[in-house]
């Protein structure tokens, strides 16, 4: 089975591209995951230089790309949902390379918002970085009321 999860934030503006041949759309970004290690750990890793984060490439095709490339920026959180793909190729240079990547088959956007409050999305309008939830009074949200014991048939 090659099924990978990760959450973490944009290390890079997605790149949107098409493909040619057929028009399909493509996104690549890499997404930095958190080590798991401890603060003291962190801090020493830090005082020597060292990367504290693994930074995972990522391509998403199709309507997610587009979708990615519209509502997800630089220090975004999202979570990915796909699997682990190895190529290889030869450079220019006569190199062989070798890549690996997540092909993702659910992009999760974790922050709420879009990209930027000037951003225009298909409606034409502005993505507004806010919570949906803001517009709703206490009252509005507070569906839950109390229930009297007695009242509970079992």
């Amino acid at each position: 089975m090659n099924n990978v999860i990760l959450i973490g934030r944009l290390a890079r503006d997605p790149d949107l591209r098409f493909i040619p041949a057929s028009g399909r759309a493509v996104a690549n970004f890499a997404l930095a995951v958190d080590k798991e290690l401890s603060k003291e750990k962190k801090d020493e890793f830090r005082s020597q230089g060292k990367q504290t984060a693994d930074f995972i490439n990522i391509v998403v095709y199709g309507k997610s790309a587009e979708n990615c490339a519209n509502y997800l920026e630089k220090g975004r959180m999202c979570a990915v949902n796909g699997r682990i793909s190895t190529r290889s190729y030869t450079s220019n240079s006569g190199e062989k390379r070798y890549v690996t990547e997540v092909i993702a088959n659910r992009v999760e956007f974790i922050d709420w918002g879009g990209k930027r409050q000037d951003s225009p999305v298909a409606g034409g309008g502005a993505v507004q970085n806010s919570n949906p939830f803001d517009n709703f009074s206490d009252d509005e949200n507070d569906i839950f009321q109390p229930v009297d014991d007695e009242e509970i048939p079992f």
